[in-house]
């Protein structure tokens, strides 16, 4: 071989070798600040700007029920909490109880604690008190198997809120209904989120707690959204169980500090509570609040999230569910269930909330939800 050949092969064969090292590597900058174009996922790319755009809208209009059975009177609810520092499960039960002085019945709510135990012996309470309905908040049925079977035999309607993976009703658990957002869009919208502000190329972590199925399940469809582009990097998946993630977070936060450095820039975490313990523990590594990392809470969206969001205190956007209107749909699916009438079958659509289009809100809910369901009850 001559040597100008053989000088000009060893160039491409290196060229080359870069290229697909850079394919490998993803991003070691700073994310959502970069403004080169997009290297492996142009289309994916494309699909998530336009999906992120849809969901910022925020003149969407009320595409609810509105019609249904008039208020039956004098119920009582029983909202058994998973945990009420979980600021998700305390924002749906507020609802609950705002709703409920609306149609005119009384709800009383029981804190499991966060542990087996205590969410056993709270919903074994809740039967005990023989009322007309229960709220299953926040965790998994079949951890209270025998409790959901006492609540069954006694003719006790059961309602979930983030009990089991998908909105509806149930048969395994028997719940009335299930009342959430569809995982399948909240993973999808928080993966398109980090993919069209990184244009495609992020070194990112996932927070989520793998003893609650819903929160598993969620965060490995986020895994799975982010891996559609090549050059976004998973560089950690942290198992954090909610009721440990005060004292957990701010540990694991600075590990990932030291770890991955300037590879980290951005988050998605399954609930937005995550992000306040790991506040701390960004702003010791000298990381500004603004980022990177950019963090997304994959649910919930409670007044705290709206907080850091507004501020651009170490959150950048959150997913929130609509925590209140989620809170009068129970109570909604309790008349209907009491009516002898089918649930609603409504479910909330997709919604990402940031400081540019949250307006110094701190929450979201789709609009017009109260006047619709006081129209429907009558009230």
């Amino acid at each position: 071989m001559r040597p100008r050949r053989r000088t000009a092969l060893t160039a491409a064969v290196l060229l080359a070798a870069g290229i697909l090292a850079g394919c490998e590597r993803g991003s070691s900058g700073g994310g959502g600040d970069s403004t080169a174009g997009p290297r492996g996922c142009p289309a994916v790319l494309a699909r998530a700007k336009a999906a992120v755009e849809r969901a910022e809208r925020n003149d969407a209009p009320w595409n609810g029920p509105t019609r249904g059975p008039r208020a039956v009177p004098g119920k009582t609810i029983v909202y058994v909490a998973q945990t009420m520092t979980n600021p998700g499960v305390a924002g749906a039960a507020q609802g609950v109880r705002e709703a409920a002085k609306a149609i005119g019945w009384r709800v009383r709510v029981i804190d499991g604690g966060g542990t087996p135990a205590g969410i056993q012996a709270a919903l074994s309470e809740a039967v005990t008190l023989k009322p007309s309905g229960i709220v299953i908040g926040g965790f998994d049925p079949k951890s209270t198997a025998r409790q959901v079977a006492q609540a069954n035999a006694a003719g006790i309607p059961l309602i979930g809120w983030h009990a089991v993976a998908s909105p509806g009703p149930s048969t395994r658990p028997r719940l009335f209904t299930n009342v959430t957002t569809r995982v399948e869009d909240t993973a999808r919208i928080s993966a398109d989120w980090v993919i069209a502000r990184s244009n495609g190329r992020a070194g990112a972590v996932i927070f989520t707690d793998a003893s609650i199925p819903f929160a598993r399940h969620k965060s490995e469809l986020i895994r799975k959204g982010l891996a559609r582009c090549r050059d976004v990097r998973l560089l950690a998946y942290e198992n954090i169980p909610i009721p440990d993630a005060g004292s957990r977070t701010p540990q694991e936060v600075s590990s990932l500090l030291s770890r991955f450095r300037d590879e980290w820039t951005y988050s998605v975490a399954i609930n937005d509570l995550y992000f306040a313990d790991a506040a701390p523990a960004l702003r010791a590594g000298g990381r500004r609040g603004s980022g990177p990392p950019f963090n997304i809470g994959a649910g919930d969206g409670d007044p705290s999230a709206f907080q850091r969001i507004n501020h651009r205190q170490y959150q950048a956007a959150t997913v929130p569910e609509p925590l209140s209107q989620q809170g009068w749909q129970m109570i909604d699916e309790f008349n209907r269930a009491f009516s002898g009438r089918a649930p609603s079958g409504y479910t909330a659509p997709v919604h990402v909330s940031t400081a540019a289009n949250s307006a110094g809100a701190t929450s979201w809910n789709p609009p017009g939800y109260r006047a619709a369901y006081r129209k429907i009850w009558g009230s």
